[in-house]
């Protein structure tokens, strides 16, 4: 980003991802953000008996790590610190404060039939209308939905409810918070008020006293705890400011655009990585009968503003084709890959990247290879055609989803912007632009981060505005441009996606 005063006040970014974490330092002045990585680690899922689950408090120690070395590294010019997480996941702790039991995967296997074993305590329909949000088996709910059902004492011992970014601002500053765009994830809060929604806890037989009232991105949580403050020798003036705690959140936060909700802006985004999250910055909840049908979302924004949006796969299928050969001793890097699927012939063959056979298979190659035998199409013989398969997939993707979106809205959109790690894969970019027939504006690649950073100086008092914050991220010298090239091959893959998926829900 872009150079800054060495003498400006530092704001820290806790960045916890699915795959890794990283603690990091942003500077602000009128010429930009400045960020650099202060610590980095891995992150994953751990097998325990038969849950996965997450290291959480593995995490913590991580994290505590990082905040050490930016002590040492920045001293007393640092002002605030706060944390982004993915979102749904969650630990619950009992009166004495202690955890109950460990903090669960969203991918575990025990919400299974839980979308379905809910649809009988309350109607699909109701459970929209109430929080607005898609029919996820991964969703909160249906993970406390599961303890309920699966006989776990985990609800009646507990006392409160923490999702993750909660927890990491609880062991910060010993306040015990649920934030507005984390808890949005849920699907347990009302999509009117922002508060707990009362007759879905009811209706799926959940305590309410676990659940505090959500507060808003920009919360002063005060300072550290002294315990915290003595073992990573931050100094006692650091605030804990709570940002749009949501990773994705963040990162829409941190689009370069002059516009806000509440001017009806002519442009939608991508939050590019493992997911893609498509979708819009609106004014207000979209509730309607075609909004759940199509599985749209209504997650909470910054500054009271909504984020209408629909999950994809994203880069989740190529990463996991690339770990697979990997293991098979072919260990391509990123660069090659692209340039094998250059190399590939165009348009041979379209999945449905959101089709559930590939949510979690031994091998994705081979999946792939079986999903284009199963539906009659020419299958990919080699790595290039198989990632070149999977891109074009998902840009198609994009423009069914596009689709949605400006029906929902009604208005189309001059602009995609796209950010975040994934827009470092700039065939993607250039595959969005031609198959949306859409401008593409690609970058920051550090969005979350950025927008985390962001949320804190907004918090403080160091920039006035989300208005003012965008300014700055619009002088980021890692935004790139890409206009679409002619139409080509593109709507016969559509029309070909288009058939593949009448079998699915909003088809």
């Amino acid at each position: 980003m872009a150079s800054t005063n060495s003498n400006g006040s530092v704001h820290l970014a806790i960045d916890l991802g699915a795959s890794g974490g990283r603690v990091l330092a942003g500077t602000i002045n009128e010429t930009g953000v400045e960020l650099s990585q202060v610590h980095r680690f891995d992150n994953g899922g751990l097998l325990v008996g038969d849950r996965l689950c997450w290291n959480l408090l593995g995490q913590w120690q991580q994290v505590k790590t990082g905040l050490g070395l930016a002590a040492q590294r920045y001293g007393d010019r640092i002002s605030t610190v706060g944390a982004d997480t993915w979102g749904v996941d969650y630990v619950l702790l009992d009166r004495h404060d202690d955890l109950v039991g460990p903090c669960i995967h969203y991918r575990d296997a025990r919400t299974r039939g839980m979308v379905a074993k809910a649809n009988e305590l309350i109607s699909d329909a109701d459970m929209f209308a109430a929080t607005g949000i898609q029919f996820m088996e991964i969703n909160t709910a249906y993970q406390l939905l599961a303890m309920r059902q699966q006989g776990s004492p985990g609800l009646d011992i507990a006392e409160r409810f923490l999702m993750v970014p909660d927890f990491l601002h609880w062991q910060l500053s010993g306040q015990q918070i649920n934030e507005y765009t984390n808890a949005s994830t849920t699907q347990l809060l009302d999509a009117q008020t922002g508060k707990w929604s009362s007759h879905v806890l009811e209706a799926l037989d959940l305590p309410r006293h676990l659940f505090t009232d959500p507060v808003q991105p920009g919360c002063d949580l005060g300072s550290l705890r002294e315990t915290l403050r003595v073992e990573t020798q931050l100094h006692a003036g650091v605030k804990v400011i709570v940002p749009a705690t949501h990773d994705t959140g963040s990162a829409v936060l941190a689009v370069p655009a002059d516009t806000f909700a509440v001017d009806r802006p002519d442009w939608c985004y991508i939050s590019c990585g493992t997911w893609s999250l498509m979708g819009a910055e609106v004014a207000s909840p979209v509730l309607t009968d075609a909004c759940r049908q199509f599985n749209f979302t209504n997650e909470g924004g910054v500054a009271g503003s909504v984020r209408l949006l629909k999950n994809i796969s994203g880069l989740w299928i190529v990463q996991q084709c690339r770990a697979r050969w990997k293991r098979e001793g072919h260990d391509w890097s990123w660069d090659r890959l692209i340039q094998m699927a250059e190399s590939a012939e165009p348009m041979m063959s379209i999945i449905d990247p959101d089709d559930p056979c590939f949510v979690a298979p031994d091998s994705m190659p081979d999946a792939i290879r079986e999903y284009c035998q199963r539906t009659g199409q020419v299958v990919p013989a080699t790595e290039g055609a198989i990632v070149r398969c999977a891109l074009e997939s998902l840009a198609l993707r994009y423009r069914v989803v596009l689709g949605y979106l400006e029906q929902l809205v009604g208005s189309e959109f001059s602009t995609i912007h796209m950010v975040g790690g994934g827009v470092q894969n700039r065939m993607l970019c250039q595959m969005a632009a031609d198959a949306c027939q859409r401008r593409v504006v690609a970058g920051p690649i550090e969005a979350t981060a950025l927008g985390n950073v962001l949320m804190q100086a907004v918090g403080s008092g160091e920039l006035s505005s989300i208005k003012e914050a965008r300014e700055l991220v619009l002088k980021a010298d890692d935004i790139f441009h890409y206009t679409p090239k002619p139409i080509g091959r593109w709507d016969e893959g559509f029309a070909k996606l288009q058939q593949l998926t009448l079998s699915r829900e909003e088809m």
